[in-house]
């Protein structure tokens, strides 16, 4: 007796109850649920008895109603899971106060800067960084274009732009700074030097800062490269029959003197370097090969190298120091012979950098402002929520001041 598959006919006393209006709910449980198990049968003659038709429907009616029960009791049983949406995560991002308003970057000078630097290949501190004061240093001066442009004329001396040698990024990870970061950069370009000249000759400044990312995946640290590039500026510009000041604005060399002894002998008239922060928050604001202490004795000794040069850094403010801290820093700045401080707003980069803790008014700059020209003898202190390092507003002041040492210099030789 051979097992067969019912015939469609046997199914169809089925499907037709489950047209009737009490099954109709029943029916994508039917094909949804697993598989109904149907006994299979078998007859002497071939053919099924009506008993046996209506025997099997009763079956599966009987057990489509325990399935049905079982798996209502089940989903009765079963926890209801609600998803709760997750609390937003806080921005740690202060709102910024109204005196922290930059100049737009749009007028012609800015332009001309801007086209120059894209040309010969440059890279700046004050794009790489994103400096907000780009707009008033860019577009200072008047525009060769159009010396006589009005627009030009609001802005107040030479045009400045912070060049940034040695590529545009850093062998480290400070966080504070949005310049790119990679254990090995790009090589240096050997034409750099040339390349940096030309486009400070095309300026025409008078005053030019050179600054550099670190480089501590070369032997020398970029050291030799950022003495070429002084020393072509100033034969360039001594063949042009101009005086050109530099400033370089350096990283610490891993603290290696003799590399900060090249820099310094290499005929640059301001040496700067940036001690950032108060000693503190050193090590959370700084990458680990930095250090508070290594910076001061970057300072000093660029003077035991050359007496004549003036020494510079700068200090961000809004990271959780204290008026106490401030106080020490420029105490150990001037026992190192430091002759310039500029105080000026942190502000965050981008999420990923560390948070404003505080944003410092512009009244209470200019009380620091006094303090460090009248309390702790700098010679000269800009402080302001927008002043950077390399910040224009100051370079007027060390000009004159270069110029007054110069001639200090001559007037002894003579005697």
């Amino acid at each position: 007796m051979a097992a067969h598959l019912p015939s469609r006919r046997a199914f169809a006393p089925l499907i037709q109850a489950c047209r009737d209006r009490s099954y109709r709910n029943q029916v994508p449980r039917l094909f949804s649920s697993s598989a109904v198990k149907v006994t299979t049968h078998t007859s002497n003659d071939g053919d099924t008895s009506d008993s046996n038709k209506f025997s099997r429907l009763d079956s599966l009616r009987s057990q489509l109603h325990q399935e049905d029960s079982s798996l209502h009791e089940f989903s009765s049983l079963e926890p209801i899971i609600k998803r709760k949406k997750a609390p937003p995560r806080s921005a740690n991002i202060l709102p910024k106060p109204k005196w922290l308003r930059a100049a737009p970057a749009t007028s012609p000078k800015y332009q001309e800067l801007r086209s120059t630097v894209r040309k010969l290949g440059l890279a700046t501190v004050c794009e790489e960084a994103k400096c907000p004061n780009i707009g008033d240093c860019w577009g200072g001066g008047h525009s060769k274009n159009n010396p006589n442009s009005s627009e030009d004329a609001e802005h107040f001396g030479t045009a400045t732009a912070t060049i940034m040698i040695m590529g545009d990024t850093c062998t480290r990870g400070c966080s504070f700074c949005a310049v790119k970061t990679s254990r090995k950069p790009p090589p240096l370009d050997a034409e750099e030097p040339n390349k940096v000249a030309e486009a400070v000759s095309e300026w025409g400044l008078d005053y030019v800062v050179l600054t550099s990312v670190d480089r501590d995946d070369l032997e020398d640290q970029g050291s030799n490269h950022f003495r070429k590039v002084v020393e072509q500026l100033k034969k360039l510009n001594t063949a042009n029959g101009k005086n050109l000041i530099v400033e370089a604005l350096t990283p610490d060399f891993c603290g290696e003197l003799d590399l900060v002894a090249n820099v310094a002998a290499s005929g640059l008239d301001v040496y700067a370097h940036n001690i950032e922060t108060v000693e503190r928050l050193t090590p959370r604001v700084r990458d680990r090969r930095a250090g508070y202490r290594q910076s001061l004795n970057v300072l000093a000794h660029v003077k035991t190298v050359n007496p004549n040069v003036l020494t510079k850094t700068s200090v961000m403010l809004g990271l959780g120091e204290n008026d106490d801290e401030i106080r020490t820093i420029m105490q150990d700045l001037r026992s190192n012979n430091v002759d310039v401080v500029t105080f000026g707003q942190y502000l965050q980069p981008s999420r990923r950098h560390l948070p404003v803790k505080e944003y410092v008014t512009p009244e209470k700059f200019d009380e620091w402002r006094v303090v460090a020209e009248e309390e702790f003898g700098f010679k000269y202190c800009a402080s302001g929520p927008l002043v950077r390092s390399s910040y224009k507003a100051g370079e007027f002041f060390l000009k004159n001041m270069v110029r007054e040492k110069e001639r200090e210099r001559l007037a002894a030789e003579a005697v």
